[in-house]
């Protein structure tokens, strides 16, 4: 059976440039929509780099603020022992043999001296009389004593340290057995 139909043959032509038509325009249509992405891909890379380098720099800013920290970190410390660093040197400076001008000095200083270790968190351990306590103390020797209670220090012969609640150093004590 043939197809007798004059205007079958137009109809196909005019349907094959449609379809022609169609398959350029979703082409078109899949280029701007690749060329978007292909744009949005160059901007988060561009994103990510400058994330990468800003991340970078203010790891090495952190970095750089750290060692200043470390550095100076005794600074307050030591500028409040510049007085106590001076009165010894006018201690050492001083002309004259009176004993009782010089002990009063020494003990004024060592005043300036606790109250400077004081305000920077040391505060001493060990003193006659206190609870020994295992983990500010270390016992050199058990004693019999009447005037303290079992367990109690009787001698200190080293004062113990704490810094802000940590040990620096335990205090040497007798404890009363």
């Amino acid at each position: 059976m043939e197809n007798t139909d004059p205007n079958a043959e137009g109809r196909a032509s005019q349907s094959a440039e449609d379809i022609d038509a169609a398959i350029n325009g979703e082409i078109d249509a899949l280029a701007r929509q690749l060329a978007e992405a292909e744009g949005k891909l160059a901007e988060m890379r561009d994103t990510l780099l400058r994330e990468r380098a800003d991340l970078e720099n203010q790891r090495r800013r952190m970095q750089r603020d750290l060692e200043q920290a470390r550095r100076f970190a005794n600074e307050k410390l030591l500028a409040d022992l510049l007085p106590v660093l001076d009165n010894l040197e006018r201690g050492l400076a001083a002309e004259g043999s009176d004993p009782t001008a010089l002990r009063s000095g020494v003990e004024l200083t060592l005043r300036e001296l606790v109250r400077v270790a004081e305000a920077s968190g040391l505060k001493a351990v060990g003193a006659v009389g206190e609870a020994f306590n295992p983990e500010h103390h270390q016992a050199m020797s058990m004693v019999d004593s009447a005037e303290h209670g079992s367990g109690q220090i009787a001698m200190v012969m080293q004062k113990g340290y704490v810094l802000n609640e940590r040990l620096l150093r335990p205090a040497l004590v007798s404890v009363v057995k």
